[in-house]
């Protein structure tokens, strides 16, 4: 049943709202979107595009990326950034990698990448926002309801990924980064 869902969500059109991390705001376009060419990111502190495996970035610096070129819509861009990450496979690279499988359709992939999240840290409530969400898309309520409880229950009541995914279950719209 899963996977007849999986396929619908994949065809299906969606509406999605521009917000992120545990931040309300879209990302504001930096050089890495406006200037930087493919598999670059831009350094702040060496004022150019550099390559997303270069040493003078750290992690933070590529999730930003990862995160602004998802919004821009270029997730296989995005995807090469996260691939470039040095902390290995934690539960915020599986959290992000999730919602990128999610975004470009390969939906039992993102579901599992969401499920590696959590496992790994039961109160990353950003990946559990995210899960729930696609469960609303595959129109499971009740199970994105339970990641909701979860929410909550690690401390979430309050945070943008509790209200996102309420939201969600409430209305059927869910957010992208």
């Amino acid at each position: 049943m899963r996977m007849i869902l999986a396929a619908a969500l994949a065809l299906a059109p969606q509406i999605a709202l521009a917000v992120g991390t545990d931040d309300s705001q879209p990302p504001k376009p930096t050089e890495t979107t406006t200037e930087c060419e493919k598999g670059m990111v831009w350094d702040e502190k060496t004022k150019t595009c550099v390559k997303a495996e270069d040493s003078s970035l750290n992690d933070d610096q590529r999730f930003g990326a990862v995160r602004e070129l998802a919004y821009a819509g270029r997730y296989d861009e995005a995807t090469a950034v996260l691939a470039a990450m040095r902390e290995g496979e934690t539960s915020r690279v599986m959290t992000y990698r999730g919602f990128l499988l999610r975004q470009t359709g390969h939906v039992e992939e993102g579901i599992a990448a969401y499920e590696r999240a959590i496992a790994m840290d039961p109160s990353n409530i950003l990946a559990r926002s995210y899960y729930g969400q696609l469960l609303v898309q595959m129109d499971e309520l009740a199970l994105a309801g339970d990641q909701l409880a979860q929410i909550r229950a690690h401390g979430g009541t309050g945070t943008w990924a509790e209200e996102a995914l309420s939201n969600a279950i409430r209305t059927g719209v869910t957010y992208t980064f």
